[in-house]
């Protein structure tokens, strides 16, 4: 009995959440007249695949799609990079003031990104990467959430195992590459479907530093559409589709490597 009402509940919640992106896609499918008929449709009379054509005609939305997955893709790899030698930096090598430096390392989690943004954009605008990749990828390159998920994971490996390494000859960059890298997939895939799907929905940092069409990520793109055609909600939802289609997409293939890596090294100090 018990196992029945967490199974209606977890299907009534499932559907409390999904409900958002099933009206989009709803009203994308519908032709104009039937969006505003009384009473309201819930299923398209006929399918309308219109409103896609009309967005991709009135914004440049594969474009922004491209510059979101080429954005997305190289600040989860450089954060992979970063979080994944730091943090076995800190796990495995012993040096002056290593847990001064991690405490500072964590301490800048407890900064607004927002408190320091107006300063960033001033630094890469003087370095001239307004309206280029290098404003939106490299300020994003390292995380200390990434690190510091990384190190708890690394925490939970024998340091028999790095011993016995250092015994057989193995150096730090082999015993780093050939066994820790490989025995922390769960995680590192973890940090990186976060990591892209957290970039893939940025909307202020990119709003500021990018202002062309050319160079401008899906969540600012989009809003084209809002102010070409202010009455067209069906090729707004047709839009909207489009841009969340690639996220939800990711999620999907990737929830099973998210929910491990979370709960990897969970019980390790």
């Amino acid at each position: 009995m018990n196992k029945a009402v967490l199974y209606v509940l977890n299907i009534v919640l499932g559907l409390i959440a999904i409900a958002p992106i099933l009206y989009a896609l709803d009203i994308s499918l519908m032709p104009p007249e039937q969006i505003f008929s009384y009473p309201p449709k819930l299923i398209p009379g006929r399918i309308y695949f219109q409103n896609y054509i009309e967005a991709l005609n009135t914004a440049p939305i594969i474009k922004f799609i491209i510059n979101s997955f080429v954005v997305s893709s190289a600040v989860t790899i450089g954060q992979i990079i970063t979080s994944c030698t730091a943090a076995f930096a800190f796990s495995f090598f012993n040096f002056r003031s290593k847990k001064i430096l991690f405490i500072l390392m964590l301490a800048t989690m407890m900064i607004p990104g927002e408190s320091i943004m107006i300063s960033n954009y001033l630094t890469v605008g003087s370095f001239g990467w307004l309206d280029s990749y290098k404003s939106l990828i490299i300020p994003y390159l390292s995380s200390a959430m990434g690190i510091f998920m990384m190190r708890q994971y690394y925490l939970t490996l024998p340091k028999e195992l790095y011993e016995a390494a250092k015994i057989d000859g193995c150096n730090n960059f082999k015993f780093f590459t050939k066994i820790v890298f490989p025995m922390s997939k769960p995680m590192v895939g973890s940090l990186g479907i976060y990591t892209f799907l957290v970039t893939w929905n940025q909307y202020l940092w990119p709003l500021l530093v990018t202002s062309k069409d050319s160079s401008r990520t899906v969540q600012i793109g989009i809003s084209m559409l809002q102010f070409s055609e202010n009455q067209s909600f069906g090729l707004i939802m047709a839009g909207i589709v489009m841009v969340l289609l690639p996220s939800i997409l990711i999620f999907i293939f990737g929830q099973k490597q998210l929910i491990e890596g979370m709960t990897s090294g969970a019980v390790k100090g």
